[in-house]
């Protein structure tokens, strides 16, 4: 398990390296000049030349990534220059909200997605089956943006049974953790779906029907016990993937989480609270991958760490 864990760790390191050197690249050879938005489009050149020299952007550019790594390794992303104050700090204090949302869209797909798996499992070939199969489909294929902008017109706009935008309460997260979790949702429902098929095809079924236990037994404790090993995993892959897609919908339902932020940080390019921002979401991705691998080993015994 040691090994396992350092060895996956290292591999941590090299991607979380990547991220950064990308993110780094990448923003500062998309268009735009930080000085000039800082100081305005009246200023001077002298003093535009000023300020790209104190920020050191008319050093060389592996200069720059060089002495930028030395202060990513200490937490140090540097100051905003929009928010002011520390610019990993800013992105700390917007998390929570951010996992907030993810939570809400968490219990969403489960609560939604896992009776509907099950349920179309149990009724395969049937007309709830089908229904179930292509609403997944129609919900992994729709643009999360879309989706957000036609739930706010139908519920806060037209109907006016929701609010339109996120302002904290449990009420207000309804669209968007559903619109977050709507392409998750059909997706855990047909891997439900499928798993529970694959079960209840094996040999151990079988053997329990033949033993004479009841349907509800072999279906609730057996199958559905071994269904849920894969479910569990991917959990945490789904989380991951809703702090990452939670960057197109904060900026919908107006949510002040990190993905909002990173938005108007690239926009404005503030260079330090955008990486600090894409950084953050990256370790957290990679954390959770790392998570669902151990956890995998633990709920199926069959499975050996080289084998994750």
């Amino acid at each position: 398990m040691i090994i396992y864990l350092a060895r996956r760790l290292w591999q941590s390191v090299f991607l979380i390296f990547g991220a950064i050197t990308i993110v780094f690249l990448v923003l500062r050879v998309i268009p735009g000049d930080p000085a000039t938005l800082i100081l305005g489009s009246q200023a001077t050149p002298a003093e535009l030349a000023a300020l790209r020299e104190e920020m050191g952007l008319t050093d060389p550019l592996f200069e720059q990534y060089v002495r930028h790594l030395a202060e990513v390794a200490r937490l140090d992303f540097g100051e905003s220059w929009r928010l002011g104050g520390d610019a990993f700090a800013s992105v700390v204090d917007r998390l929570p909200a951010t996992l907030t949302l993810a939570g809400y869209a968490l219990a969403l797909t489960l609560l939604i997605g896992f009776p509907l798996g099950l349920h179309a499992a149990r009724h395969t070939g049937r007309a709830v089956d089908r229904v179930v199969s292509y609403l997944s489909l129609t919900g992994q294929a729709l643009p999360s943006f879309w989706v957000g902008i036609m739930l706010v017109l139908i519920f806060a706009r037209m109907l006016g049974v929701l609010p339109g935008t996120a302002d904290g309460t449990p009420v207000s997260l309804i669209l968007p953790a559903f619109t977050l979790a709507l392409p998750f949702l059909g997706w855990l429902a047909r891997l439900v779906r499928n798993g529970t098929l694959e079960e209840l095809g094996k040999d151990y079924v079988r053997t329990a029907r033949a033993k004479g236990l009841s349907e509800r037994i072999v279906f609730n404790v057996h199958v559905l016990r071994n269904t849920l090993t894969p479910v569990v995993t991917v959990l945490g892959l789904v989380l991951g993937n809703f702090i990452a897609d939670a960057v197109i919908i904060e900026q919908v339902f107006a949510w002040p989480g990190i993905g909002s932020l990173l938005i108007d940080s690239i926009v404005n390019r503030d260079y330090a609270v955008a990486e600090a921002a894409i950084v953050l979401i990256a370790v957290f991705y990679i954390g959770l991958n790392l998570l669902v691998d151990v956890a995998y080993f633990y709920l199926d015994p069959r499975i050996t760490l080289e084998t994750v």
